[in-house]
């Protein structure tokens, strides 16, 4: 079973039963949805970035139409292998959208719509 998550008053991330969907990314992707439509308060907990080929790993995440922001370079430290990067954020402005490059594919965890 799934986690949900509920922010608290003071912020924090309260997690609970339905969180836990998630959607795979492959390679070479540009600006794909999260969720069949995703809208504002999706949340995107993070990413596990599979990488292949570590000179072209890179991959960025878009909060709607908003500007690209990278969140896992192009040759990592370590190369090849896998890698989880946490975010913990909800849209603002929209659907998550992900781009990959060539040389990784990405499970994205969180709660789309």
């Amino acid at each position: 079973m799934g986690r949900s998550s509920t922010a608290n008053r003071g912020g924090a991330i309260n997690r609970g039963p339905s969180l836990g969907e998630y959607e795979t990314v492959a390679a070479s992707q540009a600006d794909q949805v999260m969720g069949t439509t995703g809208k504002i308060g999706d949340y995107l907990e993070g990413l596990l970035c599979v990488v292949a080929t570590a000179a072209t790993a890179q991959v960025q995440i878009k909060d709607g139409a908003g500007s690209a922001i990278t969140v896992f370079p192009n040759s990592p430290g370590s190369g090849i292998g896998s890698y989880y990067v946490y975010l913990g954020v909800k849209s603002a402005a929209g659907a998550w959208k992900i781009t990959t490059g060539a040389g990784v594919s990405v499970i994205a965890v969180g709660n789309f719509t």
